[in-house]
């Protein structure tokens, strides 16, 4: 009988336990810097989702900037809303591309700071506009530009950092964090609503100002990080590789472990022989695009980014007040109100997921559980705006019905952080060889970007009367939302517990 076949990386690492839990026992000072820099850049994106759909519903700034005003019509008052909204996305386009250019060439770590910085140069920009619409677009693509890079950056940096029985709950902080910022920032419009003045452009201008102290927290944070050791692997310096990984892990240099991950990336190197940093943009850029098994890799995440996207969940975060009001949600602080406890639920949501679920039971079955939840949840509110277009009928019937849609839209949001917004950052790490993960990530980035761009676009006007109408654009998040389940049931290999260098193997 043959024996086990053996591998010239060396002796196999030892077995680790699945329960991602246990990432908290002798943690490493450097590992816990890394979740806290790294991960709660997430938060950059929910901070603007939060923040700017209650700015949009204020007072305050609906008056400054004229979205509401007399000489516009519905169509272009929606344009300007959506131009408003969407023009972070617009800026993280580029940013998503620019970030691959200099993770290749300034490292995960300086792409990170640099990421910061121009973050916080636009929120100063948008908060300083005074009622000047062209000095708020230039602002909010600035800060498009940085937090564009936040998806590809971060992401990265934490599936190379992570030991692989903990990935998936590491990476999973970026997409959790995403609902820490959504959460401060509904929780801090509301509380300006409530103690400032309508007529004050402070009642928006103060919110808004909590990015910069987030943006500034993280930039000083990030230089108690390590870099990524596989860029240091990439550019040829493998003691600083070594050193950096066991300081992460907090392990010595010659441990097993720390052997056998270096052990693993340089075999995925070995085969460019003549990999060099002076070109290595062009090839990785090459690699990715006229290679098949990586063409595959492309089409298989952007098609997950479509299906998550259209699956509609983004949208309500970005136009929940306005959502809520269809179900007869009325007044400022009212809406604003419902919309945090919207965005707390789906904070404890992806909690959960990421503590509990993602690397115990495993990528696939935590989608599936997340868009069965959100599928039902669609369902019934598009079910609902058929049946009672309006819900602002006196029966108790009626009033019953509109409170269960309330809290269906709760409950989308909460299958939206369990499922699809912890497995796109996650999957999209995973699946690129080492060569092409920065390019890659960067690429697909730039799609996603592209489609919340197209989204927090097209929902303003879907939902007028002469569109689809708020009923049907529901029927249609919910049949994508299915289109999303057959997806994950039929494609979606499960990864939990694997190396980087094995994962990607499943698309080779």
């Amino acid at each position: 009988m043959r024996g086990p076949k053996k591998s010239w990386l060396g002796p196999a690492r030892p077995t680790k336990p699945k329960n991602a839990c246990s990432l908290f026992k002798g943690c490493s000072f450097k590992l816990l810097c890394a979740a806290f820099s790294f991960g709660l850049l997430g938060m950059s994106r929910g901070l603007d989702e939060g923040l700017i759909s209650t700015t949009v519903a204020q007072n305050s700034f609906i008056k400054e900037f004229e979205i509401r005003a007399s000489y516009l019509d519905s169509s272009q008052q929606a344009n300007r809303l959506s131009n408003i909204t969407s023009m972070v996305h617009i800026g993280s386009i580029p940013g998503a591309l620019i970030a691959f250019i200099l993770c290749e060439r300034i490292g995960l770590l300086w792409s990170m700071r640099q990421l910061c910085l121009l973050w916080l140069t636009g929120v100063i920009i948008v908060i300083t506009s005074t009622g000047n619409l062209g000095q708020l677009y230039a602002g909010r693509f600035i800060m498009g530009l940085g937090i564009g890079q936040a998806g590809v950056v971060a992401p990265t940096y934490l599936a190379e950092i992570a030991p692989a029985y903990a990935r998936g709950m590491l990476v999973s902080i970026f997409a959790m964090s995403e609902y820490i910022g959504i959460m401060v920032g509904y929780f801090s419009a509301w509380g300006a609503s409530l103690h400032i003045s309508s007529s004050s452009a402070r009642q928006w201008i103060i919110p808004q100002s909590t990015q910069i102290i987030v943006a500034g927290t993280l930039f000083l944070s990030s230089f108690l990080c390590e870099e990524s050791p596989r860029y240091l692997g990439k550019i040829g310096d493998w003691n600083a590789a070594k050193h950096t990984l066991g300081s992460l892990w907090g392990l010595s240099e010659q441990h097993p472990d720390v052997v056998s991950e270096i052990q693993g990336i340089q075999a995925q190197l070995v085969t460019d022989y003549d990999w060099s940093m002076s070109e290595s943009w062009f090839k990785s850029v090459k690699e990715l695009l006229t290679v098949k098994s990586n063409q595959k890799r492309l089409i298989f995440v952007i098609s997950a980014q479509v299906l998550a996207q259209w699956s509609g969940a983004n949208s309500l975060t970005t136009y929940a007040p306005e959502l809520f009001s269809l179900f007869g949600i009325g007044g400022q602080s009212e809406k604003l109100f419902v919309t945090a406890i919207f965005g707390a639920m789906k904070f404890i949501a992806s909690l959960l997921c990421a503590i509990l679920l993602i690397d115990r039971i495993g990528r696939k079955r935590s989608l599936i559980a997340g868009i069965v939840v959100q599928q039902f949840a669609m369902f019934y509110i598009a079910i609902f705006l058929t049946v009672e277009p309006s819900s602002n009928g006196d029966s108790g019937s009626t009033k019953k019905a509109a409170i269960a849609a309330i809290v269906f839209i709760y409950f989308v949001g909460i299958g939206w952080a369990m499922g699809w917004n912890s497995i796109q950052y996650l999957i999209n790490t995973e699946i690129f060889p080492l060569r092409v993960r920065s390019t890659g990530s960067s690429l697909l980035m730039t799609f996603h970007y592209a489609n919340r761009y197209g989204l927090s676009k097209a929902v303003p006007s879907m939902l007028l009367e002469d569109a689809l109408q708020p009923m049907g654009t529901f029927w249609f998040f919910a049949v994508m939302t299915f289109f999303g389940m057959l997806w994950t049931w039929i494609l979606l290999p499960e990864t939990a517990g694997q190396s980087l260098e094995e994962t990607n193997a499943l698309f080779s």
